[in-house]
């Protein structure tokens, strides 16, 4: 049985939900780091992350080892 790969999502602005999905890690931990990055777009109670400003915010997590 052949495994079928999800679709690489590349959307710009993501809710929360979605985002943790994307980038593998709990919701909280996210709204945590979108909030960190400045990346959070708020209209009325719709609130969505930037996902561009969001990548570049996590680079600076890399470790060169």
């Amino acid at each position: 049985m052949q495994r079928i790969p999800k679709a690489i999502n590349k959307k710009r602005l993501v809710r929360y939900k979605e985002g943790a999905e994307m980038y593998s890690m709990c919701q909280s931990k996210f709204e945590q780091m979108a909030k960190d990055a400045k990346a959070i777009y708020k209209v009325d109670k719709l609130v969505l992350v930037n996902c561009d400003i969001f990548e570049k915010y996590l680079e600076t997590f890399r470790l060169y080892v």
